[in-house]
């Protein structure tokens, strides 16, 4: 009954960076799509995560939607014919492999930066999406507290999330290689402050770097983080004069087309080397602006795993991730199991306190008030003992895989499906 979890995921391992910013959901985007999702497709739970790597909708139903699926997010970004991208989607209808995926999702199993952080908050967004727009049934919600307390048994039993081995972080070494022989102490721009641009901020506090500059749109936001890092604010405004003084330009900015354009740059006579590095999906740094003589720009799929001893510690925990991942996907489906019994459970409990409530209403008036509490108490506490032994037998046969049989059997013989019926009337 329950056994019909689904995915459909667009991922970099099969989407080159011009298809995903085409396709990724800002955060409105991401409510948005949950209601139109939610409208069209019959499912119990959905949820859709969309980060810089990848764009996913999960979802419980019988019926395969992806095709639909993607349709729909065509209509959602305004792209007529997105089914032409189809094959750069993974659709997983397999209810183990879906949840599986999850799974390796939320933990930074599948992210480009192996362990990365960034993505367990991103997963918890996502659910707080679906539980916002009434789209987390009790299944989902299940599962992704499992997950939740999976990363949890990761952190602390692993060196899976040592050291600072994050997409920020891999581009604070790639500042660190493209500026060592050109110059000593760059003086570096961020431009955007969200999450990755913040955590960009806090590495390169962490680092030493001491010529910092910040500039948002909301110039508050920008004033916090500088004052938390210690670094220059420069109003937004004033980008143009930032952009001279800097060395290295670091790009987090969250729009649909790209803020940086080559007409931009070529208009500040670049004199030496400028590095731009752009962390935003869609990207911000126009792909055009490298044909501007000394200027160099790095998108988030160049920012490749930097083999640094974080980098390695994490790969080297990965099969005791997988080893914790897979104790807690056995304890969930133990739990998806008793799920499926458990309607057979209350109508059994029902059946048998029906025939309880009848048969003391036959005698209860030729009891006393002690009496009458006597006999409650006496056959209540045998209907308990009567229950328990089909209880434990249906659990049992739960987890070998053979409770359909049981069901049948005990629907038969208390006649549990007109018994049902019987009390709704």
């Amino acid at each position: 009954m329950l056994q019909n979890f689904k995915a459909i995921s667009l991922s970099y391992k099969k989407a080159p960076l011009d298809i995903r910013e085409l396709i990724a959901l800002d955060e409105n985007s991401c409510r948005q799509f949950i209601q139109t999702l939610k409208s069209f497709i019959q499912a119990s739970d959905i949820l859709v995560l969309s980060t810089c790597n990848r764009t996913e909708v999960y979802y419980n139903s019988d019926v395969d939607y992806s095709t639909e699926i993607v349709k729909l997010l065509g209509i959602t970004k305004g792209i007529d014919n997105i089914t032409q991208y189809l094959d750069y989607f993974t659709i997983l209808n397999e209810h183990n492999d879906a949840v599986q995926h999850l799974f390796e999702v939320s933990m930074g199993l599948e992210s480009q930066v192996v362990g990365d952080m960034q993505i367990t908050n991103q997963v918890k967004q996502s659910y707080q999406w679906a539980a916002d727009n009434e789209t987390a049934g009790p299944f989902l919600h299940r599962l992704m507290h499992t997950i939740f307390f999976t990363n949890k048994r990761v952190v602390q039993e692993t060196a899976f999330r040592d050291g600072a081995a994050s997409t920020s972080y891999a581009a604070i070494e790639l500042i660190e290689e493209l500026t060592a022989d050109v110059v000593a102490e760059p003086k570096i721009l961020v431009v955007g402050v969200g999450e990755i641009g913040a955590d960009v901020c806090r590495h390169l506090k962490d680092k030493g770097y001491q010529h910092v500059t910040i500039t948002n749109r909301t110039l508050a936001k920008a004033q916090a983080l500088a004052d938390e890092c210690g670094m220059a604010v420069l109003p937004f405004e004033e980008i143009v004069q930032g952009l001279k003084y800097a060395d290295v330009i670091i790009s987090s900015v969250a729009r649909e087309t790209p803020f940086f354009t080559k007409e931009m740059i070529q208009r500040l006579n670049v004199l030496t080397f400028k590095f731009f590095i752009d962390l935003s999906v869609p990207r911000s740094v126009e792909a055009e602006v490298e044909a501007v003589p000394g200027v160099l720009v790095y998108n988030i799929d160049t920012i490749q795993n930097k083999a640094s001893a974080a980098l390695q510690q994490r790969i080297n925990s990965v099969p005791q991730v997988r080893t914790i991942i897979e104790e807690s996907i056995e304890q969930f489906n133990d739990w998806s199991k008793e799920m499926m019994v458990s309607p057979t459970i209350n109508k059994l409990k029902n059946a048998l306190e029906t025939i309880r409530q009848e048969e003391l209403a036959r005698y209860m008036k030729k009891l006393g008030p002690k009496e009458a509490k006597l006999v409650d108490s006496i056959t209540k506490s045998m209907m308990q003992k009567v229950i328990k032994l089909p209880v434990l037998q249906l659990k049992a046969a739960c987890k070998r895989g053979e409770a359909e049989t049981l069901i049948d059997l005990l629907n038969d013989l208390f006649d549990l499906e007109k018994q049902e019926v019987d009390s709704q009337h």
